[in-house]
């Protein structure tokens, strides 16, 4: 069984837009179209099982919209063979940050997606902060970007390892998951700063990016238990990943948990 913990789909009648402005944005290519279908399509070329989306709200008012977005999908996917798992939004400035936490766990929702980027904040400001203790409260998983953006080069990078850190002394919480292995492309950081604290770390993006051999070194530190695989579909390929991880032979045990297994765990399935 292989898991994707992350991906994002955008609906059918703005996707293509969407998709388009992204692309250009960062300067990087799209291998879907964004929308739910092309992103079941690339998992069957993976042989991927299941692939959770992970939507932005990338102002406060985007929230109910979202949210109604994303219940559709886990509606429309709860019962198929190739399953999307989608999670909510929130904004660290949206108000009610409490009553919105609890509105997301009762509406059925498994986690949340922050993106301190696309949202202008700094993952250890106090609204994060909120999130991330409302997390805790009712058993929530937490998926944040970290590290560098492609869509934001002139921008301070709002999630380093450091300000990772800073959120994670405040709030422990071991359903916490830094994307990107932790910090982008810096991994030197994240081996350092991130690996080996009880906080999971995704290799969305980047692993057309890493080498086998620092690869190694963090899955050394970290461990296979806190390793999620995970593409940022549409943003990289999602069967030149799992042929990247299959590469490193990493050994059965090791593999078949970032494959599956720990997102087996944190999602209950």
């Amino acid at each position: 069984m292989i898991i994707d913990f992350h991906t994002h789909v955008f609906p059918d009648k703005i996707a293509g837009k969407t998709i388009e402005m992204l692309s250009q944005k960062a300067n990087v290519p799209a291998y879907s179209d964004g929308t739910a279908d092309g992103l079941i399509a690339r998992m069957e070329e993976a042989g991927v099982d299941v692939s959770v989306t992970l939507p932005v709200v990338t102002n406060p008012q985007q929230f109910d919209s979202i949210l109604r977005f994303a219940s559709a999908i886990n509606e429309r996917f709860a019962n198929e063979r190739r399953r999307l798992i989608s999670f909510a939004g929130i904004h660290p400035a949206c108000e009610d940050i409490e009553g919105k936490m609890a509105l997301i766990k009762k509406s059925g929702f498994l986690g949340v997606k922050l993106h301190p980027d696309y949202q202008g904040t700094f993952i250890d400001d106090e609204g994060y902060v909120k999130i991330l203790e409302c997390a805790r409260e009712n058993d929530l998983i937490v998926v944040t970007h970290a590290g560098y953006d492609f869509g934001f080069p002139d921008q301070p990078i709002r999630c380093t390892a450091d300000r990772a850190l800073n959120l994670i002394r405040r709030v422990p919480y071991n359903k916490l998951v830094l994307a990107h292995l932790g910090a982008g492309d810096n991994y030197a950081d994240s081996l350092e700063k991130l690996c080996g604290l009880d906080v999971y770390l995704d290799t969305s993006f980047v692993l057309p990016l890493i080498d086998r051999d620092t690869f190694a070194k963090m899955l050394e530190k970290h461990g296979a238990d806190r390793l999620l695989f995970a593409t940022d579909s549409p943003w990289s390929s999602t069967k030149e990943s799992v042929d990247i991880i299959k590469s490193f032979s990493l050994g059965s045990e090791a593999e078949e948990k970032i494959f599956s297994g720990n997102a087996k765990s944190l999602l209950g399935i």
